[in-house]
């Protein structure tokens, strides 16, 4: 079977997970990881607005670059918030996506519950435990790394949203409609690396 280009997002306002790679048969390769951090001009004579309009601009950008291409995508779709800013970035994700869709590029939805049990086995996984095993699954993937003292670990900080991303694809591949849509095609046995 011709493996499938695959993209996984764990869509955020300043932080947007991504993860491209190769589903095969029986296993996933992640061939690529990144996080696109919108680069905002500074000054207070900017509006609010103006700096949401340009982040949603570059995330989308980025989003329809890593999009191209892709046979299918997996999407861990944000909720609501109670704050008002945290209201805000999630309406810039849910357009940034609905401008996805609009295009003409089709994803599946994952939430965050189904993209730690996907990964974990555990709902109330932590950044930490979801990192350790995305890195486990996949430690061939260019995972941003330090050294200190000899020993070299894993950069937590942009790694938590590339771990959400491998997630985001490990959670879909085991969606009913994902799985319906593959046996029309042709067959295929979901083993990945163990997803």
């Amino acid at each position: 079977m011709k493996p499938l280009n695959v993209v996984g997002f764990d869509p955020s306002l300043n932080n947007w997970g991504i993860a491209q790679g190769l589903l095969y048969n029986d296993y996933l390769r992640i061939d690529h990881l990144s996080v696109t951090q919108p680069v905002l001009p500074t000054g207070k004579q900017v509006r609010q607005n103006s700096l949401d309009l340009e982040a949603a601009e570059q995330l989308a950008h980025a989003a329809f670059k890593c999009s191209r291409g892709a046979d299918v995508i997996f999407v861990e779709v944000p909720v609501g918030s109670q704050s008002a800013r945290a209201m805000a970035s999630y309406a810039i994700c849910i357009g940034v996506l609905g401008s996805l869709r609009a295009l003409g590029i089709p994803f599946f939805e994952v939430t965050a519950t189904e993209v730690k049990l996907a990964m974990t086995g555990c709902k109330t996984a932590t950044k930490s435990q979801m990192i350790d095993a995305a890195a486990t699954l996949h430690p061939q993937a260019n995972w941003p790394r330090y050294t200190r003292k000899g020993v070299t670990s894993i950069t937590e900080g942009t790694a938590e949203h590339m771990a959400d991303a491998i997630g985001a694809i490990h959670a879909g591949v085991k969606l009913a409609s994902f799985r319906q849509l593959m046996a029309f095609s042709k067959p295929l046995q979901l083993q990945p690396t163990p997803i």
